[in-house]
């Protein structure tokens, strides 16, 4: 498996993956499927420099991670990213998240960063399994915010310093 900055010829398999996640309860906040035309401003984000996003290739795209910034704009913060990171259903279990999550933490500092965030569901089991396996704390929760119209659930705050 490899493991590289992605490319606009990527961005519809990470579209798909993620909106795998999108299908699935309580793996992402989002409701609706993402497209490339409403993902555009965070793909364009995201063309390498200080914010990548990586992909996880065999013979096709089989996930993704991505550095975002968190709160844009406010100085004290810039040396935090968010990561974020979805995986194919049919490669969950196999290593590919802690591929991914591994590289973004061994990149991260040449990028400036000092500390890395990962906002997720409560129910969101295997994310923090894997959070939690990389050295990753619990660092906040945020009750019932999100609102999946029957249901509500809480997001964590998971963070590292690295």
């Amino acid at each position: 498996m490899e493991i590289r900055l992605a490319t606009p010829d990527d961005w519809p398999a990470i579209i798909a993956i993620y909106n795998q996640a999108v299908a699935e309860p309580f793996c992402t906040a989002d409701t609706e499927p993402a497209t490339l035309e409403s993902r555009s401003d965070w793909l364009a984000q995201h063309k390498g420099g200080r914010y990548p996003l990586f992909v996880a290739e065999k013979e096709q795209v089989v996930g993704w991670c991505s550095l975002s910034p968190w709160r844009a704009g406010r100085k004290a913060l810039e040396k935090t990213a968010e990561v974020s990171y979805y995986i194919d259903r049919r490669q969950r279990g196999r290593g590919v998240g802690s591929r991914l999550l591994r590289h973004a933490l061994e990149h991260g500092p040449e990028l400036g960063f000092s500390h890395l965030l990962a906002i997720l569901l409560e129910r969101n089991a295997g994310s923090i399994a894997l959070l939690e396996k990389f050295g990753f704390a619990r660092w906040g929760y945020l009750p019932e915010v999100a609102d999946f119209g029957s249901q509500c659930c809480g997001q964590y705050l998971y963070g590292r310093r690295i």
